[in-house]
């Protein structure tokens, strides 16, 4: 199967919806189904990751011509989950009826600029596809025409797009010092670049998506942005579109600038601490269910930064599978929120035990392999932090659980639409079958690690 098959369903896929009106169910359903086939030949580009047929020249053009896609272990892990995550997003806001005539054909090009994100081999061509997914993503934002949706959408649109100006200078600063916007060639070219040049580069890279993922101290259109949008818009902004900063950091960082990464890791080491502390405590002193899970969302990103920091191949599977597992994490919370119905307690119940860290869930091994980096580093204050991140994760998760599904209010109207319930149901399955069998994730993200150079 050609890699650029999962990019090309939901690009002409969308395109075709856009003329159409996306409130009717059947061109929401066709959505659904094209999103589908696009996950499904995402998942199907795992069995060529790393192969030798796993990077193509869209088009047949001729290398450094074309748009090179490549299908490593690292970009289809991301583009797997990435897209699973939209696809229940979507299926979610679909079953709860859209309200936006190009709502559907938005998250289909969100999905198009991911992927494409994902499996580039070009550093130019990843800023190309970044765009076109940043635009869907602000698009999105504003879903539901609210006054705070409106007002949230424009900080989005606003704050990001200093993210991707910092990014696009980055750009432009190495290939002025490699001469090649290859990503391959960038990485063997950089070892002979000034080491002063290489900081600032990392800097400026650093920062564009530190924006996107929302660290401290960048955070601050996050919580705005989260908390305004709706359940199905929050789940795929926090469970795919921040998965731009994720992979990004490890793509241009151990990936491309190992050397800017070895020198700044005290310095990203300390920010993800930050992020984790400020995160969890403005988390535990808010009431909204959508705040906490924004504020959240900071302090788990910051676990992310952390295992980048300590680097080696036991900290870069760390962060690989955390990312992986925070993305279902936060797909799961935030369709479980405001939904009422038989299991749905339960359902955030598991979200909840995931992200603090509790067995059987995915988010146990989460916690399992920073610790394991932990103790391989020698690093006695990140393992006390892991034990302290989670406690506070669980109060704040507590919090939401007390709030949503045990006050009287909550227990009485009407259920849910039973696909609605199913979508948040099957997560949590999803969350748990993670957890009693691991060995696959675990096994992919140590592949992964080896992209970047962490392989054991």
């Amino acid at each position: 199967m050609s890699i650029a098959v999962p990019l090309l369903i939901p690009w002409f896929a969308g395109a075709a919806l856009a003329l159409l009106d996306g409130r009717r169910r059947w061109v929401a359903w066709s959505a659904v189904g094209a999103l589908a086939a696009t996950f499904v030949a995402t998942c199907a580009l795992a069995a060529v990751a790393g192969g030798e047929n796993s990077v193509t020249v869209a088009g047949g053009w001729p290398a450094g011509v074309g748009i090179a896609l490549k299908a490593d272990a690292l970009g289809v892990l991301f583009a797997v989950i990435s897209n699973g995550v939209l696809l229940a997003a979507l299926v979610f806001e679909v079953s709860a009826g859209v309200r936006s005539r190009l709502f559907p054909a938005l998250t289909l090009f969100l999905s198009a600029g991911l992927t494409g994100l994902f499996l580039t081999a070009d550093v130019f061509n990843f800023y190309v596809f970044f765009e076109l997914a940043m635009i869907a993503a602000y698009s999105l934002a504003v879903y539901g025409d609210e006054a705070r949706q409106l007002r949230a959408g424009f900080i989005f649109a606003v704050v990001n797009l200093l993210g991707s100006f910092l990014f696009l200078i980055g750009i432009a600063a190495i290939y002025h010092v490699t001469g090649t916007l290859d990503m391959a060639a960038v990485a063997e070219r950089i070892a002979a670049v000034e080491p002063n040049a290489v900081i600032l580069i990392a800097i400026a890279i650093f920062v564009a998506f530190g924006v996107k993922l929302g660290l401290f101290p960048f955070h601050f259109w996050l919580p705005t942005v989260y908390g305004s949008a709706t359940p199905g818009v929050a789940a795929m902004l926090s469970g795919a579109v921040a998965n731009i900063g994720s992979y990004g950091i490890l793509r241009f960082g151990p990936g491309i600038l190992p050397e800017g990464v070895r020198l700044g890791a005290t310095v990203l080491i300390v920010i993800g601490t930050l992020s984790i502390l400020y995160g969890a405590l403005q988390a535990i002193s808010r009431r909204s269910s959508q705040e906490v899970l924004a504020y959240s969302a900071i302090g788990q990103a910051g676990y992310v930064l952390i295992a980048i920091g300590l680097g080696g191949p036991a900290g870069l599977t760390a962060a690989i599978v955390y990312a992986v597992v925070n993305s279902l994490n936060k797909a799961l919370l935030f369709l479980s929120t405001g939904v009422r119905g038989f299991l749905v307690g339960a359902a955030f119940v598991v979200g909840a035990f995931s992200v603090a860290g509790v067995p059987p869930s995915a988010g146990f091994f989460g916690k399992v392999e920073l610790f394991r980096a932990g103790v391989v580093e020698d690093s006695a204050a990140l393992v006390a932090l892991i034990f302290l991140g989670g406690a506070l994760s669980f109060v704040y998760m507590f919090q939401i659980y007390q709030h949503e599904f045990w006050g009287p209010s909550r227990r009485s109207g009407p259920e849910s639409p039973a696909a609605v319930r199913a979508v948040a149901v099957g997560l949590a399955a999803l969350v748990i079958a993670v957890g009693l069998w691991p060995e696959p994730l675990l096994s992919a993200s140590r592949e992964a690690a080896g992209v970047l150079g962490g392989g054991g």
